[in-house]
């Protein structure tokens, strides 16, 4: 495996220089629609899934480009969306639980949307970009803000909690009423009309969609698409690791142990009905912004906060630093960036969320703050099949316990405590699932060396 520096951890330095890309920026700085989705892993037609539908997002897909490997820096909302929005890594933010606002920790940050409101865009937010609302929203970052909440009708249904009642969040509910009782429904609704507005400055537009996030309520038709027989989940394979220190350590463990096949099942299905609910809605924002003529003139960012279990190593949340859990679905589309023979295209280099602060202010003419962690992906978008960067660092915290994990092209070397409290490494040639966790086999013990050496590096 080729060694990598400290340096190239920071900029994945190619010889290419930030803002060398196809294409010209548009006269007017273009829009920016930025949508953030709850909990959504990569369970999308466009990534390849079978089952789920998602019609929508897979017509943005041909719009931009697919980054098929692109990791969060921390596999729980507040802190990945804190990362993000900072363009630093948890570690500086300081962002480690879902309980404390970033400015209650860095009072001093620079967020993505203040940073566009200071260069002149107008903003606005409808839904969760920042985490849960106004007690987590920088106040200094937005023009206008709203949290949709849904109507009473949009909380009626079938539904039960799998869990007898045992886990409160994991239940599933199909709906009455129509897809506006729904908060993600009057999301799309506000969006829409900020949308269809006259304005005189470039707009930068925050759209946060709920589903699939917990509990896994949408409009009934939804769960209509997905009939329960049909449905397969996840067997875990015979060899399973016994030795995955902290990873999965968790109250609900044992809950989910006691999962029959129709409880497996019904949560897929709830989860699947929620994706097919944030799709028709961004839909609808897709329509409006094609009926506007907005698109050649927008630059759109879709990504899910961070990736989710439904049942690998027997889970059925996220917050672990398995694959699972930090890989998560990103789409850009970038007129004027991306050219028409390159829609539609996949990249496979590996990129951090941290990197869509650099690039949006890349793509728009902007300086970005100085000390961003993060790189512009600007270069990857006019040309996908140029290389990423050399690897993705993801963080947890598991109690008192921290733990460190960085993926390269075919590893994934996990820490606990700096090692004290365990170490894995899965050989994504081998074992993409990360059953075997391999750190013990002497085989790989030049391995295990370098990259413990590469996640220190990266240490913030």
């Amino acid at each position: 495996m080729a060694s990598f520096t400290r340096r190239e951890w920071l900029c994945a330095a190619t010889g290419v220089a930030a803002g060398a890309a196809a294409g010209e920026l548009p006269h007017r700085k273009p829009n920016i629609l930025f949508i953030a989705v709850d909990d959504l892993r990569p369970s999308l037609g466009c990534y390849g899934h079978a089952v789920v539908k998602s019609p929508n997002v897979d017509r943005l897909a041909r719009r931009g480009i697919r980054f098929d490997r692109a990791y969060c820096q921390f596999p729980v909302c507040n802190p990945s969306r804190s990362s993000l929005l900072t363009g630093l890594y948890p570690e500086t933010t300081g962002v480690l639980d879902n309980r404390v606002p970033l400015l209650a920790r860095k009072p001093d940050a620079i967020t993505l949307p203040r940073w566009f409101r200071d260069h002149g865009y107008e903003t606005a937010r409808v839904g969760k970009i920042f985490h849960s609302g106004e007690a987590f929203d920088d106040p200094k970052a937005w023009d206008q803000a709203s949290d949709p909440s849904g109507t009473p009708a949009g909380r009626k249904g079938e539904g039960r909690n799998l869990t007898g009642g045992e886990v409160p969040w994991c239940r599933w509910l199909a709906a009455d009423g129509t897809d506006d009782d729904q908060p993600d429904g009057q999301v799309a609704r506000e969006a829409i009309r900020i949308l269809e507005r006259e304005r005189e400055k470039p707009l930068f537009l925050g759209v946060g969609y709920h589903k699939p996030h917990d509990p896994f309520i949408a409009p009934k038709k939804y769960f209509d698409l997905y009939p329960i027989d049909t449905l397969a989940p996840p067997r875990v394979p015979p060899d399973r690791s016994p030795h995955l220190p902290l990873a999965i350590a968790s109250a609900w463990q044992k809950p989910f142990d006691r999962f029959t096949d129709r409880e497996r099942k019904e949560f897929l299905r709830a989860y699947y009905a929620g994706i097919s609910f944030m799709d028709a809605m961004l839909g609808r924002v897709l329509d409006a912004l094609d009926r506007r003529n907005l698109a050649g003139e927008t630059i759109i960012v879709f990504f899910g906060d961070h990736g989710y279990h439904l049942g690998t190593h027997g889970w059925w949340n996220k917050n672990t630093l398995f694959e699972d859990s930090c890989r998560a679905p990103l789409i850009i589309a970038a007129p004027g960036t991306i050219s028409a023979a390159d829609a539609g295209r996949t990249c496979a280099g590996i990129v951090e969320f941290v990197d869509l602060f650099p690039t949006l202010a890349d793509l728009c003419g902007i300086a970005a703050p100085e000390g961003l962690h993060g790189m512009s992906l600007r270069r990857l978008l006019a040309d996908p099949k140029l290389t990423g960067k050399p690897a993705a660092l993801t963080v947890v915290q598991r109690g008192t316990s921290l733990g460190r994990s960085i993926r390269t092209d075919r590893w994934r070397y996990t820490e606990w405590d700096g090692g004290a409290k365990g170490a894995e490494l899965y050989d994504h040639t081998s074992d993409p699932g990360e059953y075997r966790n391999v750190v013990e086999d002497p085989r790989h013990a030049a391995t295990v060396a370098e990259l413990r050496g590469h996640l220190r590096a990266a240490r913030r």
